[in-house]
């Protein structure tokens, strides 16, 4: 097969991604700046269908209004001559020294008001290109010391500033919504919102629910030990995944921002299987870093390894959907149960039934076998390609 993406693939990438230059804690640049029109026009050649971006990324911080609409129109220009859209926008509330103790939840009220200043602004732009989702990172909103925030005043600093902006983007009639992307750690020790379900319990307390939902992204989640596919199926059943960013992980450590399919395979071929069946129609949104180690050709290499790595377990899945060995299996672990209502009968009729409990065969129930690691094997040859 040849696993060329399309624009119809949905494929986008950040601006910070292509465009990281290698930097790290230990490391100076190892790539030279890349010019968001260029990062668009090589994109589009690989068979991206988007571009993302923080406002810091199009427009350099403290620029002036003339040169804000400079760096605008050549990126716009870019657009128009390739056909990229903008899906997604984002603010940067964390590079600046300013945000060093957050933005929506910094204890200096000054740094409060500026950041949503900063954000609003951001919107408009994101709106006037089309941006129908408005990802937001609080990845400095957190803190190392016990004393030094009190989380319950920080959460409502946090849930005053969505108000705010939700608040905004009716009364301006922008078709936006925002997608909360949570993070267990790094920068800060602690980030506030750690998980998908921290994020959507905060989001049922807003005033404007249906307006947020989730960005989740392969790494934060999988750097604290949790399953992703299961926390992406959660957001699905909440009606809240807006948004998702992929990327590869290798365990708990470090955000490593592998390129999609690096890390953990399995979880990946899960992943993918779950967002083509279970109704997801948003981006598939790639947000990783290509290494330190690579050249611009490598960068490029390494954009083109997402979106094919993508496009190879979207045809590993369907096969194993479609496998008629698989559908024995899932017959013999008894999925098709799960789908049932274990009381639609009642109350009334549940206590009635002395099948349920009195009658009930306990012992030949819990000698039956579940068929998992069949069921599983089959994934993993599939996963392997050693099955059609």
């Amino acid at each position: 097969m040849n696993y060329r993406p399309t624009p119809e693939d949905r494929f986008s990438f950040g601006l910070w991604t292509v465009g990281w230059q290698g930097r790290d804690p230990f490391g100076d640049a190892t790539r030279a700046p890349l010019e968001p029109a260029e990062a668009v026009r090589r994109l589009a050649e690989l068979g991206a269908y988007g571009v993302t971006f923080h406002d810091d990324d199009l427009i350099p911080f403290g620029s002036s209004d003339a040169d804000r609409d400079a760096h605008v129109k050549r990126f716009r220009s870019a657009l128009d001559a390739t056909g990229l859209v903008v899906p997604m926008a984002t603010t940067n509330l964390f590079t600046h020294p300013v945000f060093k103790d957050g933005a929506f939840t910094a204890n200096d009220r000054d740094v409060r008001r500026y950041a949503l200043r900063k954000t609003i602004r951001n919107i408009d732009l994101a709106a006037e290109l089309g941006a129908r989702t408005y990802v937001a990172w609080g990845g400095r909103e957190g803190a190392e010391s016990g004393a030094a925030k009190d989380v319950r005043a920080a959460l409502d600093r946090m849930k005053e500033a969505f108000d705010l902006l939700g608040a905004y983007v009716t009364e301006q009639g922008y078709d936006l919504r925002f997608a909360i992307e949570p993070k267990p750690n790094e920068p800060r020790g602690d980030i506030l919102l750690p998980t998908v379900g921290h994020a959507l319990a905060f989001i049922e307390r807003l005033e404007r629910p249906e307006l947020y939902g989730v960005n989740p992204e392969v790494g934060h989640e999988q750097m604290a030990g949790l399953n992703f596919p299961h926390g992406i199926a959660q957001a699905l059943w909440s009606d809240k995944l807006f948004h998702i960013d992929l990327n590869g992980q290798n365990g708990i450590k470090y955000d490593q921002d592998l390129r999609f399919g690096a890390g953990d395979l399995r979880s990946a071929f899960w992943l993918v299987d779950l967002l083509e069946s279970g109704g997801y129609d948003g981006p598939r949104h790639f947000d990783f870093k290509p290494p330190r180690t690579e050249d611009y050709e490598g960068v490029w290499a390494s954009a083109a390894g997402c979106m094919r790595n993508y496009l190879i377990l979207r045809e590993r899945a369907a096969a194993f959907r479609a496998d008629p060995e698989v559908r024995d299996a899932l017959q013999d672990a008894r999925l098709h149960e799960l789908a049932q209502p274990t009381a639609e009968d009642g109350l009334d009729g549940l206590l009635a039934d002395r099948g349920a409990y009195e009658d009930f065969d306990v012992a030949a129930a819990a000698a039956r076998g579940m068929a998992f690691e069949r069921l599983d094997q089959l994934a993993m040859d599939h996963l392997l390609g050693v099955r059609g």
